[in-house]
């Protein structure tokens, strides 16, 4: 007999068994093993003629949820309840949140065991943590059980009541739901406001001057004591300078005449102000900021932040991943604060712990920040982890120490300087004590060149100095339209708002993206009209549903459902079956919504439609010779659909493409046309004979409009054949690719080598030469950083087994010892001049034993690790219909 512990997943029940005692045995669900029907074919039979059995919740008896075990899930519920069967206890070890506590009530409901069963709850996978887990394990929390099951409940309300009224009304497959909707209309109010968005202009000047050889900067800023314009002083509605500023606004012809003016002048200080800035470091990382810092610096989906986190934290490197506290243990302080000392001195820690305090009234009840795991924490470089999962630890190593470490001391340094009439100011920054920006600058990858960044230094100036003036320009400026969204402005937005979970953001805004109501373009999310359709019938019709207000309210009752403050009973009835429910609604208005209006979005200063049709959006416009229709390509956003796009998407389908000439060889024409995924050029007419004429998409940055005749007999001849390789006889070709123009070094069974063009570089007229020089270059790796080569402060030598340097290198943690791959930290009280190779060679081989043994480890569980992979997204963590 033994005791039986159950969690989610094969990686977690790796981790954890090292803990635990030798006679427990531990199973993965595999996730959730129980929830409402996803499809037609999940329903049960008893139910199949309810009208409410779409949905998966009994409206009539008090919204009795039908719970089913889906097909992938019922072999694993058969294993678990024969593991039982030799059991004399029961452990239910899933995650914390409540979203653990409902897989652990689920599986309690569907195991019925017949032995005694405990809830164990911990938040990092460590052997002290195990063991003050078991020895204070508890019951199933009713009260969360029950919140999150009326989260779910109205998610489900919601998006299966109001998603068949899109598909009727708008498309087949489209969906709403209670914060994606919310979500999309966030983005697509954002992209109203650029397309209303009106430029403006305005000119400056920049001085550069000298005191006593030393060079400073100056702009521009008053003029006969009166402030000159700036973006911030325009009307983004009319690209005008918003009504009642007193500013000067100066064209490019005052500001030649001003530059004409005040140069020779005399240029005298008028005031200087120095005052000293204190900046504080930020709290260590929640799942909210942790995906926002992770989006800004390492460029991660919210969705990629969390897979990598709950990786780390199964594996046992960071506590839980789903918190919205900031609160650290003692012993994470005094682990984060042992760091501080050992990395940078003691002058660098705060003089007292740190700690901070949750604002949020619902944070989930993950009782702590994310942090490195464990009474110590491993550097970055001691975990053995790589690529993202590297980059992910490391972003979370740096954040939990640097909350422990000094405030950063700064003057700031204010000089006004007069010439003539005209005001100028110089501003600098003086980093007095680094602080906590030695460790982590936020959106920084680089501390220390961040630090360098920052400072801008200037030289020692009193009021009556008389600077010399080197130079004066005029600098253009137009004012920019509102930025869009992305995934980390996104997640700020919706966490201050208070709309939805943080733990629910990674899977909403994929929802998002996999339902076509955005696109993610170079870190942008971008709405597609088919958002701006779904916005505008949901604002019309059900304006509760998209209201911050109302859903951050939601969330409110939510949480004091969780709490036992509010009855969760009363809530759905009266949301949905209320006077003004939601099923009352949809009632009422789906006679009132009218499906053609419905699928088209009405833009301003747009005379076109656009329709919402079966295959995508397009464009309608009635002429004297009827409705013309025309399909709007894939990357032609709303705020970018002006009526000059509209003619000449128009243009191509009543009287043809443009014909840009023919071509020089052949005789045939050459157009420039629109597609579904953008402008290309194409090469003679579409006939029986030529069923798929030559093609070539534009290169990015080159609009129709600047298409020659050259340029497209040069794209249609891609990919351009440059000669052979002097080594390997191969051809050497140039071409255009999905990330742009490329050379490729093409040696057949042995493979292809492909080289990026640089910025200065044409595939059109690139040479062989060229190309070798590219082809000679080493290819780049994914991380910027591990490209850099580094010159090393010592070479000791070379080791004796594979003749390869062994050397010594300065890293941001300190200085090490490196054998090709091979890393390992000097020991405390060495220096690169007292470290000798024998030293070093011992180093290397402690180190290589340990990794041998961890990659031992590693490859007899690489099948398992396989199936977690697959896993992390069948478990449904979070789901938002």
């Amino acid at each position: 007999m033994s005791t039986i512990v159950i969690v989610e997943s094969p990686t977690k029940a790796r981790t954890i068994r090292n803990y635990l005692p030798k006679d427990y045995q531990v199973e993965a669900s595999m996730g959730h093993v129980r929830d409402l029907p996803q499809s037609a074919s999940e329903i049960p039979a008893a139910i199949k003629g309810e009208k409410w059995a779409q949905l998966g919740v009994n409206i009539e008896a008090d919204f009795e949820p039908v719970y089913v075990v889906p097909k992938d899930k019922k072999k694993i519920v058969t294993q678990l309840k024969e593991a039982l069967k030799n059991a004399d206890e029961l452990i239910l070890a899933t995650d914390e949140d409540r979203e653990g506590e409902s897989i652990s009530w689920h599986l309690y409901q569907l195991l019925k065991p017949k032995v005694p069963t405990k809830r164990m709850v911990f938040h990092e996978i460590t052997q002290d943590a195990i063991k003050k887990a078991l020895a204070n394990c508890r019951t199933i929390d009713e009260k969360l059980v029950r919140a999150q099951e009326t989260r779910r409940i109205l998610d489900r309300l919601v998006g299966y009541t109001l998603s068949p009224l899109l598909w009727k009304k708008i498309a087949w497959g489209l969906s709403a739901g209670r914060v994606q909707s919310v979500a999309v209309r966030l983005l697509v109010t954002k992209e109203r406001q650029r397309r209303a968005f009106r430029e403006g202009s305005y000119w400056d000047l920049k001085a550069s001057l000298l005191q006593e050889k030393s060079p400073f900067a100056a702009q521009l800023v008053t003029l006969g004591g009166t402030k000159v314009a700036t973006g911030s002083d325009f009307d983004p509605a009319t690209g005008q300078i918003t009504a009642g500023r007193n500013v000067v606004l100066l064209n490019e012809q005052q500001a030649l005449a001003l530059q004409e003016r005040i140069t020779g002048k005399t240029w005298t200080v008028m005031d200087m102000e120095e005052r000293s800035v204190t900046r504080k470091p930020a709290p260590p990382f929640t799942t909210s900021t942790l995906q926002q810092e992770s989006n800004r610096k390492l460029r991660l989906s919210a969705r990629d932040t969390m897979r990598i986190a709950q990786n780390l934290y199964e594996q046992g490197y960071i506590t839980y991943m789903r918190t919205d506290s900031v609160h650290l243990s003692d012993q994470a302080i005094t682990a984060a604060r042992s760091c501080v000392e050992q990395k940078y001195g003691k002058e660098y820690l705060s003089p007292q712990p740190r700690q901070y305090t949750t604002k949020s009234k619902g944070a989930q009840e993950a009782h702590e920040a994310i942090r490195p795991a464990g009474s110590t924490f491993r550097t970055p470089q001691e975990t053995g982890l790589s690529g993202r999962e590297f980059a992910v630890y490391d972003l979370i190593w740096k954040r939990t120490v640097a909350c422990q470490m000094a405030d950063s001391r700064q003057t700031q340094i204010t000089v006004q300087l007069q010439v003539e009439d005209a005001g100028f100011r110089s501003s600098g920054k003086r980093i007095d004590f680094p602080g906590y920006l030695r460790a982590y600058v936020e959106g920084s990858d680089d501390p220390e060149a961040a630090l360098e960044d920052q400072e801008v230094i200037l030289p020692a100036l009193k009021v009556g100095d008389h600077p010399n003036c080197t130079e004066i320009t005029t600098v253009g400026h137009e004012t920019q339209p509102p930025a869009r969204y992305t995934e980390a402005s996104l997640v700020k937005t919706l966490e201050s708002e208070g709309i939805g979970r943080p733990s629910t953001y990674a899977s909403i805004i994929g929802t998002i993206i996999d339902k076509g109501y955005a696109q993610l373009v170079n870190n942008a999310l971008i709405p597609t009209f088919t958002a701006f359709a779904v916005t505008d019938l949901l604002e019309k019709h059900f304006p509760d549903i998209v209201d911050p207000g109302f859903t951050s309210k939601m969330e409110q009752t939510l949480d004091e459902i969780a709490t036992g403050e509010a009855k969760w009973l009363p809530y759905l009835q009266q949301f949905y079956l209320g006077e003004k429910g939601l099923e009352t609604l949809v009632r009422e208005q789906e006679s009132k919504i009218d499906g053609a209006k419905a699928r088209t979005v009405e833009l301003e200063n747009l005379d076109a439609k656009v329709r919402i049709g079966k295959y995508g959006p397009f464009i309608e416009v009635e002429n004297e010779e009827g409705v013309v229709t025309a399909s709007i390509p894939k990357d032609l956003t709303p705020a970018d659909l002006d009526p000059k796009q509209v003619e000449f998407l128009l243009r191509q389908k009543t009287t043809g493409p443009d014909q840009v000439g023919r071509h020089p060889e052949t005789g045939e024409p050459i157009y420039v046309k629109i597609g579904t995924y953008g402008p290309y050029v194409q090469l003679g007419d579409k006939t029986d004979e030529n069923p798929k004429p030559k093609q070539a998409s534009l290169p990015k940055g080159v609009t129709p409009e600047n298409v020659t005749l050259e340029m497209a007999v040069g794209l249609l001849s891609l990919p351009r054949t440059l000669g052979e390789h002097p080594e390997t006889g191969a051809k050497i070709k140039a071409s255009l690719g999905r990330f742009g123009p490329y050379v490729v070094h093409d040696q057949g069974k042995d493979g292809k080598d492909y080289r990026s063009l640089k910025a200065t570089d044409d595939v059109l007229t690139i040479s062989l030469e060229r190309a070798l020089e590219l082809l000679a270059e080493p290819k780049k790796g994914r991380s910027s950083s591990s490209s850099k080569s580094k010159a090393a402060l010592r070479e000791l030598g070379n080791h004796p087994d594979d003749d390869a340097p062994v050397n010594i290198y300065e890293g941001p943690y300190g200085l090490y010892i490196k054998h090709n791959k091979t890393n390992v930290g000097l020991p405390e009280g060495e220096t690169v001049e007292t470290m000798t190779l024998t030293m070093a060679l011992e180093l290397l081989e402690a180190k290589a034993s340990t990794k041998s043994t961890r990659k031992t480890t590693k490859s007899k569980t690489t099948k398992a690790k396989s199936t977690t992979s697959k896993t992390s997204s069948s478990r449904g963590k979070k789901k938002e219909e």
